[in-house]
């Protein structure tokens, strides 16, 4: 019996091509049912059933024979494939004000990240520079503000009820930080030992579904229909390596301060729900990185204390790999954006939503930055693509490593301390109360 799935669209068909191509799929035998549905009406129930059967033949292709990487979804396939060696790095050893201090920090500076880039979240970059450049405002260093000319506002549609600074008196509902809540109340109601199970089961019982995109959406479709992890990712899933499990991953990183490989392994229980593959690897990597800013303030060594704990030869490890070249190197700013820009192309849903091309955003945002807060999240949101996700993880890092009171007042003082999210029961909180939670999390785990 075939289960339903939702409706597909040519836009979907063509993500999966994409995605089996980059997975190292030989094409060639699907080739000419996709021509053929390209063409066809998918409004037509007939049609769409029959996208639905080329979806599902898709993932039976054969590897291409030259495929020169090697990305395992399962947790012990992907711990042999690692690098190894991983930077040394110092053991925690923080007072217990000292680590409430980071989590605060580390809440903190997501949401100001995250806050920064939402208003523009989908903004191209002739969109986003134009604008900034007609109203003085380059290089970012604010807030997006509404307080501009009434053409500007008409040229660059800027929508009044977005999350613009005039706008905002807290830090609004974002589904960055609604997984960011759900993994602390995961945690707290299941402890180290909770499972993929566990997390599906939450967002059944927390998360409505149109709160959720693209990859999440379709296994908690998945999940309703009875697909349980890891096949709910895999299952008529073109999303399955977006970034949607690398924004997730930031709870992980906050329980398990100096553990990467503990951070690394709770994001791939989280993450196996929706995503495989580098899909994986994004959320292990930045929960593996914040684990390791509670210890060191070396964006260098954070960076590689992330690719330690994911497999060495993946695609994601070659691109963050490669920009971390490109810094040392001593390459420009805006000449690594460019060269971004030439890898992925942003007006592509798959390539502006990829894990890759946002995590090498990340890590554009971290080197460039040179470690000043307002510098790195500036720079990853002015990079485009996926602004408010990229914003929020950078931020994340960095308000780990200075903690709550060394961030500065002119990125936190318009969130009020106040969080809103859309898990059921939450949908406003205090963030030192976020922190306070997360703190006793992580001294009743260790």
């Amino acid at each position: 019996m075939r289960i339903p799935y939702l409706h597909l669209t040519k836009a979907d068909l063509q993500t999966e091509r994409l995605q089996c191509e980059q997975e190292g799929r030989d094409f060639s035998d699907a080739l000419p049912e996709f021509e053929r549905l390209m063409e066809a009406d998918l409004e037509d129930s007939s049609q769409q059933a029959a996208a639905q059967v080329w979806l599902d033949d898709t993932l039976r292709l054969p590897a291409r024979p030259d495929y020169p990487f090697h990305e395992p979804s399962d947790l012990d396939g992907i711990r042999a494939s690692r690098p190894k060696n991983s930077p040394p790095l110092p053991i925690w050893a923080w007072s217990d004000d000292a680590l409430f201090e980071k989590l605060y920090g580390a809440w903190v500076g997501r949401c100001a990240g995250c806050l920064l880039g939402k208003p523009v979240e989908g903004w191209r970059r002739d969109r986003m520079w134009g604008y900034l450049k007609e109203t003085g405002r380059e290089p970012l260093s604010d807030y997006f503000s509404l307080n501009v000319p009434e053409t500007i506002q008409s040229k660059y549609e800027l929508p009044k009820w977005a999350a613009f600074k005039e706008n905002v008196n807290a830090m609004p509902e974002d589904d960055d930080l609604n997984y960011t809540t759900a993994g602390l109340i995961i945690l707290e109601q299941h402890g180290r030992d909770f499972s993929p199970e566990h997390v599906a089961n939450f967002w059944l019982l927390n998360l409505p579904i149109l709160h959720t995109y693209t990859a999440e959406r379709v296994a908690y479709h998945n999940l309703v229909m009875g697909i349980t992890p890891p096949r709910s990712a895999l299952y008529r899933n073109p999303f399955r390596e977006w970034i949607g499990a690398q924004i997730r991953a930031d709870f992980w990183g906050y329980a398990n301060p100096g553990d990467m490989e503990r951070a690394a392994e709770y994001a791939w229980r989280d993450a196996v729900v929706s995503h495989v593959k580098n899909g994986i690897y994004g959320e292990m990597w930045v929960a593996s990185m914040i684990a390791a800013a509670f210890v060191t303030e070396n964006i260098q060594d954070i960076l590689l204390a992330g690719l330690a704990q994911i497999p060495e030869q993946c695609r994601l490890a070659n691109r963050i790999h490669a920009v971390m070249e490109w810094y040392q190197s001593g390459m420009e700013y805006m000449t690594a954006i460019e060269r971004v820009h030439t890898e992925w192309d942003e007006t592509r849903a798959h390539d502006w939503c990829h894990t890759i091309s946002n995590a090498m955003l990340v890590a554009i945002g971290l080197l460039w930055g040179e470690s000043d807060f307002e510098s790195s999240i500036t720079k990853a949101v002015y990079g485009c693509f996926d602004t408010d996700c990229n914003g929020a993880t950078v931020g994340s890092i960095l308000g780990a490593i200075y903690g709550r009171s060394q961030l500065p007042d002119k990125w936190t003082a318009i969130l009020n301390d106040t969080l809103e999210t859309g898990i059921a029961g939450y949908h406003r909180v205090s963030l030192r109360e976020m922190a306070e939670r997360s703190q006793r999390v992580v001294l009743t785990q260790r």
